[in-house]
């Protein structure tokens, strides 16, 4: 029975170490994949609950999860499945909840950055016709490097013409529609207003949500006056006032974020500001390096630029065994959780047993820059910094360079950048320089 599980018992591969959150129909666990070697989060609905209407409502669930999986803000789908009888799905393990971050406090900078990922991630679901109807602070899962990763789709409903359902979702976070019956895009859009509304000023507005909403004169303090017309229109009791859905709330905030940002640095110029390095060095780094190296994502310790192929922070030394930042190839390997495509039969950053590759159609590709020295392999391409081919899965022996530097770390061979970097990237070997 769901509600029985105690680490550390085995549900198959999964063994469960502690217990992250229950709820009257399903408890979550922390669970170790004896075959994967990773962590996974396993949502594990309580037995005694599970009638034919629930089970229903968790396929549902995991058929939406799938259908919207490869989204880098939308948490992807590991594995459903029977185990002794019991449901189980499993998802990627992220560090915390956006609820957890509330409790500090939150510059704008990094407020806007989150609203930007929430309102992408709903922009997507509704893109393709889904309304999620539960958006609160808890179903936002952060990962390393600030990413943040929509899940629980449980009472999500498919938006057609017409759009029925009861009044789902979390007191607090509900839309006044909604909360009468009658979700729709409109009302996602008042859910992820009310999440913006509290990082910004602290505060979570009530019912009857007549403006001046309290906690408006901090935000007046912080915030461009066309942010608080922004907040003003996603938060309108009057539905049809609001952004039409997500996507037009997304567009809204993207064409305003550069004044955003801007007008922060003039009004509280310490909110945005960072130490001297990422003034400074890190500036340097990516006007130079940046592209090259496409260091899209951002370390969890110290928030230094890194690339998805790092295994270490090039900043702060931390390890990167496991990705966790998104990536920008269609699929992702469920040990490293880097990026994969869908003709490749094995990850070429970790070593590990290959995939069914998703296709047979081979792809090509603009990133791959060298071959793979096997003579038995058929493909032979490589991406730089690829580890393992990904056709046959060899070891690639060349030891890459950094286009524009002839610097190679002493320990590994490759490519480094001592004039900015603390430590490899790649052996995460010191590099003795500050």
């Amino acid at each position: 029975m769901g509600d029985s599980l105690r680490p550390p018992q085995r549900l198959g591969k999964y063994r469960l170490e502690r217990l992250l959150g229950r709820t009257l129909y399903s408890s979550v666990f922390q669970a170790w994949d004896t075959v994967e070697g990773v962590r996974v989060a396993l949502k594990v609905p309580h037995q005694q609950w599970l009638s034919t209407e629930v089970l229903e409502d968790f396929r549902r669930e995991v058929r939406l999860a799938a259908r919207l999986n490869f989204h880098p803000h939308i948490l992807p789908l590991k594995n459903a499945e029977f185990i002794d009888g019991q449901f189980v799905i499993a998802y990627p393990l992220g560090e915390r909840t956006l609820a957890d971050r509330l409790q500090r406090r939150m510059s704008l900078a990094t407020a806007v950055h989150f609203a930007e990922q929430m309102i992408g991630a709903v922009a997507h679901a509704h893109k393709h016709r889904v309304i999620h109807c539960d958006i609160k602070p808890e179903n936002f899962i952060l990962f390393p490097g600030n990413v943040l990763r929509l899940t629980d789709f449980g009472i999500a409903k498919v938006a057609y013409q017409t759009l029925r359902a009861s009044g789902s979702g979390t007191v607090g976070y509900v839309a006044p529609e909604q909360a009468m019956g009658r979700p729709s895009f409109y009302s996602d859009v008042f859910s992820l207003g009310l999440i913006f509304y509290r990082m910004l000023t602290g505060v979570l507005p009530e019912w009857p949500y007549r403006w001046p909403l309290p906690g408006l004169e901090r935000l007046r303090r912080r915030a461009h006056p066309e942010l608080i017309q922004f907040l003003q229109r996603a938060l309108s009791i009057d539905p049809k006032k609001r952004f039409a859905d997500a996507q037009v709330m997304l567009r809204a905030l993207q064409r305003l974020k550069p004044r955003l940002l801007r007008h922060a640095r003039r009004r509280n110029p310490g909110e945005l500001a960072g130490p001297d390095w990422r003034q400074v060095r890190t500036r340097q780094f990516l006007r130079r390096y940046g592209s090259v190296l496409e260091t899209r994502y951002q370390c969890s310790a110290c928030q230094g630029p890194v690339s998805e192929p790092m295994l270490a922070c090039p900043w702060c030394g931390k390890p990167r065994t496991v990705h966790g930042g998104g990536t920008r190839f269609p699929l992702a390997c469920p040990r490293c959780q880097r990026g994969l495509k869908a003709d490749w039969r094995y990850c070429p950053w970790c070593y590990g047993p290959g995939f069914v590759p998703a296709t047979s159609r081979n792809y090509s590709d603009r990133r791959y820059v060298a071959r793979c020295g096997s003579p038995t392999c058929k493909r032979k391409e490589l991406m730089a910094f690829m580890r393992y081919c990904p056709w046959c899965n060899r070891k690639v022996r060349r030891k890459w360079k950094i286009p524009g530097s002839q610097e190679r770390c002493p320990a590994c061979g490759w490519g480094v950048l001592s004039e900015y970097w603390s430590f490899c990237p790649w052996c995460a070997k010191a590099l003795g320089t500050g």
